[in-house]
């Protein structure tokens, strides 16, 4: 876009918290300008060289998930929040159309700890939506934006969900209006949608649809706008001030081995504190940073990421959806510094792009590669093509608000590319014992328990799931295997529940899945028991292979067999182009009901 006029530096919060009719005057132009001309970031500075952690320099610095938007844009109004594709948004204009959006979420009758559910891709949308349920004190719920009719069907119903915000400006091959349609029976017959009654699902009261296409059953855009101009400003901002740290935030729904997912209850405190411990004390961020991350922003690892960038002012950087190509052309032209890949899809498909070679990647000096956890060859083509960059390894979930564990960046590049870090300050890690619950001692597996500030509240709805995972000294029990080296560094060995009974022993699956990808050939590997009637159990793998890889299954169960004992060799291989996903993890569990039903077994 051509730059016409310069958004004065002068309007802050102030123009946001005016009377509604001076304020909405006031925002339409500031709206309209900075539609022309998009605040533009100030020169990247050469980043201070990394410092030690010192734990006695350390503060405790927490706040709400609206104030941590306010603030940024009190503090860089005209600087780029959100970077996405071919649009650029500025912490003021960010805050200003969240504040719009929390006025009419009021107007619907949204109230503080409702649940207001987002069915939404990554966009400029969702961001907005995710701050504005904040400034309203409710519970931002995101959808997983691949759920079919009958999970939407569930997370509506089991997530008591009042509102939910959704979009008819998607993709050819998505098509949430027709999904609802069939998860929500008798939608398109509600003669009043700003208030719906649906036997499935007795709490939800409206669904606003954004786009220029009106349907039946959905509140439209131009209504839903309309519909906050009756609501002052100060009525959002009364509700937000009355906002408290230890509040839930957001319910994130979390998919694993079993069918239906858990609603996991994260605190404000839990995801701002732990984003500001991530990005401002481990990972040094400063406000001449630009954070790409290519996790789909109803995930926990892109809303852990954001809200890091926006805590010191950065440029948080996304798209869409990811594709190698284009994730390269943004790296390059928007000269991102710091990255967070993290996931094996995603590093190597951009590392087998045809393009990955000739993209200039010199800029980015921070990448959460995690190589202690990728297929041998990635790390060597990734070291040569960022030699600026200090790559760092993580582990987390959902139920920590994200990251327990991070290399610090005075590590040595073996500590960080070897092993997940250390834990954040502020939590506690133990290994142990997960049948007895006794400790082990160094570099010991055991399963991973933690304790803190960023620990979940427990599980939506769900008692008996919740007392499984919080025990009642406050220790999560993660469910993972894990160990811990003498100074504290941690690794990441599979799941409690990834472990395979073959004839009496345990096989943990991620050994046989690293033998697997030790082949040239292969480029991911995912193994899942399925039954055998003299064993119990035996193992079976599913291959992803490389762009150029040409390999039978043969070959590759010889290949097992020549590394490791036989009773962990596959019994079965299947080959596939697609993984069937949860957000950024591979659902094994279809997998298994997949090869069990192909097998008849």
């Amino acid at each position: 876009m051509a730059a016409k006029k310069k958004v004065p530096a002068r309007a802050s919060r102030a123009a946001v918290t005016r009377s509604a009719k001076k304020k909405t005057v006031v925002k339409a132009k500031v709206v309209k300008r900075a539609a022309k001309a998009p605040p533009k970031r100030a020169a990247a500075v050469k980043p201070p060289k990394p410092q030690k952690e010192s734990l006695a320099a350390l503060r405790i610095s927490v706040t709400t998930i609206g104030d941590l938007l306010l603030t940024a844009a009190d503090r860089y109004p005209d600087s780029d929040a959100l970077i996405f594709e071919s649009q650029k948004l500025s912490y003021r204009l960010l805050a200003e159309r969240a504040m719009r959006h929390a006025r009419s979420l009021q107007a619907l009758g949204v109230k503080p700890r409702d649940h207001v559910g987002l069915l939404l891709p990554s966009s400029v949308d969702f961001v907005e939506f995710l701050f504005a349920i904040a400034l309203c004190g409710a519970v931002t719920v995101p959808v997983n934006a691949r759920y079919r009719s009958h999970e939407l069907a569930y997370v509506i119903e089991n997530g008591d969900l009042v509102t939910l915000i959704t979009t008819s400006e998607v993709p050819e091959q998505i098509d949430f209006v027709s999904r609802l349609h069939t998860a929500l029976p008798g939608l398109a017959a509600q003669k009043t949608p700003l208030q719906l009654t649906l036997a499935q699902a007795p709490r939800l009261r409206n669904i606003v649809l954004l786009g220029r296409k009106p349907q039946l059953g959905f509140v439209g855009q131009k209504e839903f706008a309309a519909l906050g101009k009756s609501v002052p400003a100060d009525s959002v901002h009364r509700t937000r001030l009355g906002t408290r740290v230890r509040d839930v935030g957001l319910m994130l729904y979390t998919s694993g081995t079993t069918a239906n997912p858990k609603g996991c209850l994260i605190t404000h405190e839990a995801m701002v504190r732990n984003s500001i411990a991530l990005g401002r004390h481990r990972y040094q961020l400063t406000h001449a940073d630009r954070f790409w991350s290519p996790l789909p922003l109803f995930h926990i690892a892109a809303i852990l990421p954001l809200l890091a960038a926006f805590d010191v002012g950065a440029a948080y950087l996304t798209a869409g959806f990811f594709e190698a190509g284009k994730a390269l052309e943004m790296l390059e032209n928007e000269k991102v510094t710091a990255t967070y890949p993290c996931f094996v899809a995603i590093m190597s498909d951009l590392i087998y792009h045809p393009n990955f070679k000739k993209t200039n990647l010199s800029r980015v000096r921070l990448m959460n590669s995690s190589f202690a956890l990728q297929p041998p060859g990635i790390k060597d083509v990734m070291l040569k093509a960022l030699p600026n960059a200090i790559q760092v390894g993580t582990f987390g979930m959902t139920e920590t608000a994200g990251t327990v564990s991070t290399s610090m960046l005075t590590d040595t590049l073996k500590a960080r590319v070897t092993g997940l870090g250390k834990p954040l300050p502020g939590l506690e890690v133990r290994i142990v014992d997960a049948e007895t619950g006794v400790v082990l001692g160094p570099d010991a597996r055991g399963e991973v328990l933690v304790r803190g500030y960023s620990t979940l509240e427990g599980y939506y709805k769900d008692p008996v799931k919740t007392a499984a995972a919080l025990d009642a000294d406050g220790w999560y029990h993660t469910g993972d295997v894990g160990s811990m080296d003498a100074d504290g560094v941690m690794m990441f060995h599979g799941r409690t529940k990834d472990m395979l009974k073959v004839g009496g022993e345990n096989v943990a699956a991620a050994e046989i899945e690293a033998c697997l990808q030790r082949h040239p050939a292969v480029k991911l590997a995912q193994v899942v028991g399925i039954p055998d009637v003299r064993l119990v159990e035996v193992a079976a793998a599913f291959v992803e292979l490389k762009p150029d890889g040409k390999v039978t299954a043969e070959v590759l169960i010889a290949h097992c067999k020549a590394e490791i004992a036989g009773f962990k060799v596959p019994r079965h291989v299947r080959f596939v182009t697609e993984w069937p996903l949860s957000t950024s993890k591979v659902q094994k569990f279809k997998l298994r009901e997949q090869l069990i039903a192909e097998l008849s077994l």
